[in-house]
């Protein structure tokens, strides 16, 4: 299945044109720099051929060029000068707004996946998410800093010349010009464009599927040396590298016929301009000194629209990007977050009738009931796959109910606000991620603010405490990248200890001692039990021996949940 992009090209240049708001001045001052700079690199050519033109003249070959020796030779100095000083001031002005767009662009898709998690980001490849901060956005600042200025330079560049070489030579040239420009600014950058535009979409998409699957593969490193697998990973990522390649090499061939193209043409159309020139002065039409400053004038015209033409093989890339960005950006949360909405200080939780469904006919829910409040710890257990991990996320609002009410307090939790939600609902899942900073780090992330105090006795409420103090750095050790330094016990008894430092009311627990032994199991079990007098546990385990402490069991079994 080819991929596709949802907009055309036009619609996503135009939707990144809009991104540039207050930048927008600086953008127009690039492209007032390079036009004129581009009028100034042409000055030096065209100053030249008046030079030649006096020459002529005072041979009496041609009319004579008004302008003396001096003034030719300084305004083709100062034209040079004046080109390399506009040519810089374009460059930065383009590169200014690019890398400030850039992070702006990074800053954006930051704020869309804090909206979209966590419910919308379970389905999505962090590898995927990952090329999409990095190389995506980086393809951008071809857009910004190569491709936006140059069309308007060469609209502007190629209005200038052919007017210039209308009143200054003959209009029959000065058509000459408008023809090819019209050709290799336009009609080749269009269709090369149109036969690009499937390669650099599949590149994009194989690209983002290689980074997703081999991030996937050196985060499971240890897994797949321990099961034997590493010849059919190795396979594996043969195989995506060489589809990847494959694509590579489509999209590099697509772009070299069409780069070959455009220099036939621009060869073509200084050949042509080169024989109407002469044939106007053969037919007296034109004078040779004329003649030749216009056809110079040509011959040096081409390289704004020659930009123009080189960008379909980059803008094929860009407007994958582009599209999968805005696709992003675009993109509805699962749930709208409740802002200004009703605030609790949790007492009780009362389910009713809740129903929920991921795809329609299809219920993982269905009338729901249950009850829990301050002071007990719930149990729910069932077999995998029966919705157990799925009511607890509905309790944190992950997705929108299809019917019922979960009702804290009171209040059903589509009216509560969402922030308010969090600080008094935390949830501890199966895997607990831990960032590539100290423990201490870690588990501040619940409380930014906690004292040393605060952190040791959550860590030992959550049986991990001395197993810190074992470390050589304690509390000071690095986990180490995605938590490698640590065992799946060890990192989920953190993850437990962050929500004992939350110090939230109510504490849902997904499997809390699947990664543990059976002392560690009871040390947790022992220090739940000491909690529940303060708090309420909902408690999910497929364990006999974890629900020993709850007061209530429910059982799922089918999507229905019923008291045991």
């Amino acid at each position: 299945m080819k991929a596709k992009l949802r907009r055309s090209g036009a619609k996503i240049m135009a939707s990144l044109i809009v991104l540039l708001g207050s930048l927008s001045y600086i953008m127009i001052l690039a492209v007032i720099n390079g036009s004129v700079g581009f009028v100034a690199a042409m000055g030096v050519t065209i100053f030249g051929a008046a030079g030649v033109a006096k020459a002529l003249g005072i041979m009496g070959l041609c009319a004579e060029v008004p302008l003396a020796w001096g003034w030719i030779i300084g305004l083709a100095a100062l034209c040079g000068v004046v080109r390399g000083g506009l040519r810089y001031l374009e460059q930065y002005s383009n590169h200014y707004i690019a890398f400030k767009l850039l992070a702006l662009l990074r800053d954006k898709i930051f704020a869309a996946l804090r909206v979209l998690c966590p419910a919308k980001l379970e389905s999505k490849q962090k590898g995927s998410i990952i090329a999409m901060i990095t190389s995506d956005i980086e393809t951008l600042e071809v857009f910004y800093a190569h491709t936006i200025s140059p069309i308007c330079i060469a609209v502007l560049v190629s209005l200038a010349v052919f007017l210039f070489v209308g009143f200054v030579a003959s209009w029959y040239l000065a058509l000459v010009a408008l023809v090819g420009f019209l050709f290799i600014g336009i009609a080749v950058p269009l269709v090369s464009s149109g036969k690009l535009k499937a390669s650099g979409v599949n590149y994009r998409r194989e690209f983002a599927s290689f980074n997703a699957y081999f991030l996937d593969s050196i985060k499971g490193i240890k897994d797949i040396v321990l099961n034997n697998a590493e010849k059919d990973r190795e396979m594996e990522v043969d195989r995506r590298s060489d589809i990847l390649l494959a694509e590579t090499k489509k999209m590099k061939h697509g772009i070299t016929k069409s780069s070959a193209a455009t220099e036939l043409l621009v060869t073509v159309f200084i050949a042509l301009a080169l024989a109407v020139g002469i044939l106007l002065v053969h037919l007296q039409l034109l004078d040779l000194g004329r003649m030749l400053i216009g056809v110079v004038t040509i011959f040096g015209s081409f390289g704004p629209v020659l930009a123009v033409s080189a960008l379909p093989g980059n803008l094929t890339q860009t407007f994958a990007s582009g599209d999968r960005v805005l696709n992003l950006l675009e993109e509805k949360p699962a749930v709208t977050p409740v802002q200004h909405g009703k605030t609790f200080e949790y007492e009780e939780l009362a389910v009713k009738d809740l129903s929920f469904a991921y795809e329609q006919n299809a219920p993982v829910l269905k009338e729901v009931c249950m009850h829990a409040e301050k002071g007990e710890i719930i149990g729910i257990v069932g077999e995998s796959g029966c919705g157990k991990s799925t009511f607890l996320k509905l309790l944190l609002r992950f997705w929108e109910k299809d019917k019922g009410t979960i009702a804290y307090n009171g209040t059903d939790v589509d009216e509560i606000d969402s922030d308010n939600l969090l600080d008094n609902v935390t949830m501890v899942s199966q895997t607990t991620y831990l960032f590539d900073e100290s423990i201490e780090e870690n588990l501040r992330i619940a409380k930014p603010d906690a004292t040393q105090e605060e952190l040791e006795a959550a860590c030992k409420m959550a049986s991990v405490h001395d197993f810190i103090m074992t470390l050589p750095d304690g509390y000071k050790t690095q986990v180490g990248a995605m938590g490698d330094n640590l065992s799946a016990g060890e990192k989920q008894r953190i993850g437990l200890a962050r929500a004992f430092l939350k110090g939230s009311q109510l504490i849902l627990l997904d499997e809390p001692t699947s990664n543990v032994d059976s002392i560690n199991e009871g040390m947790i079990l022992k220090s739940l039990a000491e909690q529940k007098s303060k708090k309420s546990i909902i408690l999910v385990s497929h364990r006999e021996s974890t629900m020993a402490i709850a007061d209530r069991v429910y059982n799922v079994c089918e999507g229905r949940m019923s008291e045991a």
